[in-house]
């Protein structure tokens, strides 16, 4: 493996309440050049988020795709991996790392904030900036659902390859119910065993069951398209 891997996630709607490090800072979480715009969302939210004191955002996000990613229970070596490859699209932050330290708050990517409109697209050209450097050659696995994909334009980003996701049913329906509980198996396995090439997912057995359909997914594409079936 050559080229250095990223995995775009979403947030969760679960948090966990509390924290004991300082509220938020300009310089304190990674990609800096987005600390403009996390500042000006804090503004509009209004000091109860602003002075709020702090937590790693892997501690901070709840929901189910973190739980059945169980952080705290990989090996040492995936969870540094975790921490340094991955990214986390946030309504309120653009985007952070595991270890940012970020204080509760509830802000969807798709709500509107006034004065900025909806925040998808309020962030867009400011994450699409930072991540042109932060996945510079970079092989990504983008696992953001819809509502969270509207915030960058991955087409003005250099990154090596581009992966996406699609988990569907026995019959080739999408799932939905369950998505979020499928990624978290998903990542839990892809940062044990790293890997640029999605054909590698073949011998992947997903604890609720799922495998790659060779024959629905399209591995070669531009984006690549990964296709998990029910008991394929």
């Amino acid at each position: 493996m050559t080229a250095r891997l990223a995995f775009l996630l979403p947030p969760s709607e679960g948090k966990a309440d509390g924290g004991t490090r300082p509220p938020w800072s300009p310089g304190t979480l990674g990609l800096p050049e987005l600390d403009d715009g996390r500042a000006a969302a804090l503004d509009a939210l209004g000091p109860a988020v602003a002075g709020a004191r702090t937590m790693p955002a892997i501690d901070r996000y709840t929901g189910v795709l973190y739980r059945e990613l169980d952080y705290r229970t990989l090996p040492v070596g995936a969870r540094r991996r975790f921490d340094r490859d991955a990214l986390v699209f946030s309504g309120l932050w653009g985007a952070v790392r595991p270890r940012d330290p970020i204080p509760a708050y509830r802000l969807k990517m798709g709500a509107s904030l006034p004065p900025f409109g909806k925040l998808s697209t309020w962030w867009r050209p400011q994450v699409t900036a930072a991540l042109t450097t932060r996945l510079r050659r970079h092989v990504v696995w983008d696992l953001l659902p819809n509502e969270h994909a509207l915030a960058w334009r991955p087409a003005e980003v250099p990154m090596a390859r581009r992966i996406t996701v699609r988990f569907v049913d026995a019959d080739g329906r999408t799932v939905s119910h369950w998505n979020k509980l499928l990624k978290g198996a998903l990542v839990r396995h892809l940062v044990q065993h790293p890997t640029v090439d999605p054909a590698d997912l073949v011998g992947f057995e997903h604890p609720s069951g799922y495998r790659l359909d060779p024959a629905a997914s399209d591995l070669d594409a531009d984006p690549a398209l990964v296709v998990l079936r029910a008991g394929a």
